[in-house]
């Protein structure tokens, strides 16, 4: 699925692209050797200082982490080339899409947590966005603030 996402993603060494949903950080290794730089972003505090740990092992310069709610972007470091989320939103986030440059690309599960989820590729243009089905999915929900210390 990963290597699916990254293909849909279209991506070339000039890219900047945001992540949502650093998680182990697997992910963003990756991406940090397909793009200019990558910004990624977690709602859990200790999965992102286990993440940010191995890409300073790693020695990843051009990645970026934060703490923060993936529903909102990351305004100060838009817009984006590409935006990869990994976590199935009912609907794809207007604050996600409207981060993207005219013709960028963003790639994401949709779909309900006890339904069928369909990994979509969104691509802005000058008159809005086209969407398009790359496969059926199964991811954990996207959802909205930074969890607490415990994880709730």
């Amino acid at each position: 699925v990963v290597a699916t996402m990254i293909q849909a993603l279209e991506l070339d060494g000039r890219v900047k692209l945001f992540e949502v949903g650093t998680g182990s950080g697997y992910h963003a290794a990756i991406l940090s050797h397909l793009c200019r730089r990558v910004y990624t972003i977690e709602r859990h505090k200790p999965l992102l200082a286990e993440a940010q740990g191995r890409f300073d092992i790693l020695e990843l310069s051009n990645v970026t982490a934060m703490a923060g709610d993936g529903m909102k972007g990351w305004p100060e470091q838009a817009p984006f080339d590409r935006i990869s989320v990994t976590a199935a939103g009912t609907e794809p986030p207007q604050s996600l899409l409207d981060q993207l440059k005219i013709g960028g690309v963003m790639v994401m599960p949709v779909g309900g947590e006890s339904r069928l989820q369909q990994l979509m590729r969104y691509r802005r243009t000058e008159e809005g966005y086209d969407s398009e089905v790359i496969m059926d999915v199964r991811f954990v929900p996207l959802l909205p603030g930074v969890a607490s210390e415990t994880g709730t």
